[in-house]
């Protein structure tokens, strides 16, 4: 059957041009696909750790909620930067003391030191990891790319709240200390993969700053 079918293609050359043209748009489809998640690596990883809270990784909030509690807790603000990027990134402040439910703000400063137009993306958690479901953020230059020019200084606010609902949460009585870190990469670089990769390889989901 197979070579009387092989017989058939090589007799009717418009056959053999159908057959080689579907393979060619499989093949392509195939590569496409690999680009595809490779460029999606990050938008994923956003998105995964956003809905699951894994690895301390915060939530997006629209609005406060609407109740304030007596508990409060210190956020410590914590900076990195790739070697892949050439940018001074640091938080205003080092720590806030705030309540649940009370609105917390905090401005970090990027300077971008090259003479050349970079974009960086960052990357982030919090920790204890488990804090990661509670911590909303409503603002944060972290929800996209940043774009800046060459030597240019930028101030980049964030605007969160801690869920008055952890205190709800018996595994998280004893947490009375947050660190909210950020690790910026350029966008793109290979070192920001191998975040994306290490983070979900990584046992509690956390980004390593080791190799930086």
């Amino acid at each position: 059957m197979n070579d009387d079918h092989q017989k058939d293609l090589r007799n009717d050359p418009k056959a053999l041009a159908e057959k080689n043209r579907r393979l060619g748009l499989m093949v392509l489809g195939i590569v496409c696909l690999m680009v595809g998640l490779a460029y999606a690596s990050v938008p994923l990883y956003s998105l995964f750790c956003r809905v699951t809270g894994y690895g301390g990784t915060t939530q997006v909030a629209r609005a406060l909620p609407d109740r304030i509690l007596d508990r409060t807790v210190t956020v410590r603000f914590d900076s990195n930067v790739s070697d892949t990027l050439d940018w001074d990134f640091k938080p205003e402040v080092r720590t806030i003391t705030l309540h649940l439910g009370e609105r917390g703000f905090i401005a970090f400063h990027a300077r971008n030191r090259s003479n050349e137009t970079v974009t960086g993306t960052a990357l982030y958690n919090v920790s204890p990891a488990k804090v990661g479901p509670y911590f909303n953020k409503i603002q944060c230059f972290c929800f996209g790319e940043q774009v800046l020019g060459p030597e240019q200084d930028v101030s980049m606010p964030v605007v969160f709240y801690v869920d008055p609902a952890m205190d709800d949460d018996p595994n998280l009585k004893d947490v009375t200390d947050i660190t909210l870190s950020y690790t910026f990469f350029k966008s793109g670089s290979s070192a920001l993969e191998d975040a994306t990769e290490d983070f979900y390889n990584s046992d509690n989901g956390a980004i390593s700053t080791s190799d930086f």
